[in-house]
């Protein structure tokens, strides 16, 4: 019986892990151009793991953690909603509401996979391990790589400037220099083609 209310909580978190793809963000797809989902963006950061991990700095980087980071990270947005990354006003309470989702969202999980899934979304938020470094860059790097592919679409509706992109994400050079120098020569041509306002 143990084991089958274990499969049934399982069940339950993977049916709720549904509803993030009812969590839209600001970036375009590149084809269509509707909105992103958040389960969307996380198979996209799944695909750039293990197309992308051979450009990380560390290069003894443990690729399923994170794959696993990445797959997870967004879950809390089911409850948290997706924070724009360039409004200031709804960053300051972002943390705070994320905490919270992650609570609910991983607390429907076994105990063991809770605290797994927790322990690795925390790792994720404090980007201190050479895995978490890297997972944030690539967070970082597929909307800039959406928004320079659709001509700046969401940058252009927020008027977000081409210093606010390269100052919030310059920590990617903490996971992948050479994703920072690529990210960066986007941005510029972004900029040289009036898609980001300089």
């Amino acid at each position: 019986m143990a084991e089958l209310s274990r499969l049934a909580q399982q069940m339950q978190f993977i049916l709720e892990a549904d509803r993030l793809k009812e969590v839209f963000r600001q970036s375009l797809l590149t084809h269509s151009r509707r909105r992103e989902n958040d389960a969307e963006h996380s198979w996209h950061l799944g695909l750039m793991v293990i197309v992308l991990a051979e450009h990380a700095n560390s290069p003894a980087l443990d690729r399923l953690r994170v794959l696993k980071m990445l797959l997870i990270h967004d879950l809390v947005e089911i409850d948290a909603g997706d924070t724009f990354a360039y409004d200031e006003a709804a960053l300051a309470g972002q943390h705070a509401r994320e905490v919270r989702g992650a609570e609910r969202v991983f607390g429907l999980l076994p105990a063991d996979q809770a605290a797994e899934f927790r322990a690795l979304w925390d790792e994720f938020e404090a980007k201190q391990t050479p895995e978490a470094k890297f997972a944030a860059a690539l967070d970082r790097l597929q909307p800039m790589l959406l928004n320079a592919s659709t001509e700046g679409a969401a940058w252009r509706k927020h008027g977000v400037k081409f210093a606010q992109v390269r100052d919030r994400n310059a920590h990617m050079a903490n996971g992948s220099a050479a994703l920072w120098d690529y990210a960066t020569k986007m941005i510029e041509a972004a900029a040289d083609a009036g898609h980001l306002e300089r």
